[in-house]
């Protein structure tokens, strides 16, 4: 299940598709991942999600490269800046190479 999401993370994944992958139920999954992660699947999903869009931030050239691009590109939206200062206690703006 976690090779999956991990491999997984820049597609439109679902709860079924993860399920799937693991051969299970998604109320198996579901149990299994709060069992044993203390998190949801998607929860989970969103957490790998954003620790590659924050690796990608610090790599890329913020005059070349906008974070909506970044973050679109790993499935998130509008509220992303919301998500990623509770992730990170930070804002965007404060992130190596975004001030500078």
């Amino acid at each position: 299940m976690l090779a999956f999401i991990e491999t997984n993370a820049d597609r439109p994944i679902t709860i079924t598709d993860i399920a799937a992958a693991a051969g299970a139920t998604a109320r198996v999954v579901q149990y299994t991942s709060a069992r044993h992660l203390d998190t949801t699947p998607l929860a989970y999903l969103r957490r790998v999600r954003l620790e590659a869009v924050h690796r990608d931030l610090l790599a890329a050239d913020p005059r070349a490269t906008a974070v909506t691009e970044i973050a679109t590109r790993w499935g998130f939206g509008h509220h992303f800046s919301h998500l990623y200062r509770d992730a990170y206690q930070t804002p965007l703006s404060t992130t190596p190479q975004r001030s500078a």
